[in-house]
């Protein structure tokens, strides 16, 4: 029988954190990927708010059979584990930078014990955000359009400290596995040289890294918020928008949305740059704009090819494997034919 007294580590937690008089679980909102825990909301008596979210890390015991597509490895675990750390090093010294404009849930608290990790955040629901969306429309891309150029623009340059070192959850570095399953060609034997291009870029942000559809959140208007930040690091702010581009566009759409949305992205980003609001404003000083843009725009294609090489070695019959995903391939593999040439 349950013991009805017993006080579980996350109640001690949001009470001390948020001085609440009483607390109460509430609704579970999510389980984690592979078995890793759970977000779910708590309600408050006697705080400054009455409700907060929890995402408590608990990786199960037993790894075999866990993960929803069978791929199941020491790397993987290890790299899943230093996920929630760095999302956890993101809430806490770095997510205070973002404004109204690239809105995310301010983080309450953090604590861990052994592998458990908590991190006590804001209700976005109660915040005024409680929309989500499978797919958007226009008005709500360019609102995730302009929500990515801010977030960007923020953290333009910066060190990426106790953050992944190079951003997003596909990075070739963290995907042997995947890589060692694709097929033999071009793509697999350039895979290296697409990641490079893209590390290698002069300029760079911090990346969300996940920055799909799922992980936004709408309130009214043109309102938006994002979660879900286990693979920011340092990358081309190109990996973001080739990924956001290809959560929420099919195949057609893409061929004909996604100029409108690169187009607007670099509008925006470079009104972000420019304005005095933003901490980045005196940075921007030293950023030649059209440079930057030039050099991203440039890596777009490259940055969705090496989504690509992710998919093939991942799950090689995925939705996104389209004509528009491979024409973007082709001319990638092109430009680094002709690069070889000219070097050669």
């Amino acid at each position: 029988m349950a013991n009805n007294n017993r006080v579980d580590h996350w109640e001690v937690l949001v009470r001390n954190t948020m001085g609440a008089e009483q607390v109460e679980r509430a609704e579970s909102i999510q389980s984690l990927w592979s078995g890793y825990g759970e977000i779910f909301r708590a309600r408050l008596s006697g705080a400054a708010v009455d409700t907060v979210v929890l995402k408590h890390v608990s990786p199960p015991a037993q790894q075999s059979g866990q993960h929803p597509k069978g791929w199941h490895s020491d790397f993987a675990t290890r790299r899943k584990l230093r996920s929630y750390e760095v999302e956890s090093n993101w809430y806490k010294h770095w997510s205070y930078h973002c404004n109204e404009h690239c809105r995310v849930p301010q983080c309450y608290g953090t604590d861990q014990q052994g592998t458990q990790r908590w991190i006590l955040l804001e209700d976005l629901d109660a915040a005024g955000y409680p929309v989500r969306h499978s797919s958007l429309s226009d008005r709500q891309a360019l609102s995730c359009i302009d929500w990515l150029a801010h977030f960007h623009a923020t953290y333009l340059n910066k060190e990426a400290d106790n953050l992944w070192d190079n951003g997003s959850y596909w990075h070739l570095a963290t995907r042997p596995d995947e890589l060692r399953a694709m097929a033999a060609g071009p793509l697999r034997d350039h895979a290296a040289l697409i990641d490079s291009m893209l590390s290698n870029c002069r300029y760079k942000t911090l990346v969300h890294g996940d920055a799909k559809v799922a992980n936004f959140c709408f309130g009214t208007g043109t309102a938006v918020a994002a979660v879900d930040f286990q693979y920011i690091g340092a990358a081309c702010g190109m990996k973001d928008i080739a990924y956001f581009i290809g959560s929420c566009l099919d195949e057609e759409d893409c061929e004909k949305y996604a100029p409108k949305l690169l187009d607007r992205y670099f509008t925006t980003l470079k009104m972000a740059l420019s304005n005095s609001d933003n901490e980045k404003a005196t940075a921007g000083e030293n950023i030649d704009f059209n440079e930057l843009e030039s050099e991203w725009r440039a890596l777009y294609s490259v940055a969705w090819t090496d989504f690509h090489r992710f998919l093939l070695g991942w799950m090689p019959t995925h939705h996104k494997i389209h004509r528009y995903t491979e024409k973007l391939t082709a001319d990638t593999l092109t430009k680094i034919k002709s690069l070889g040439q000219e070097s050669s």
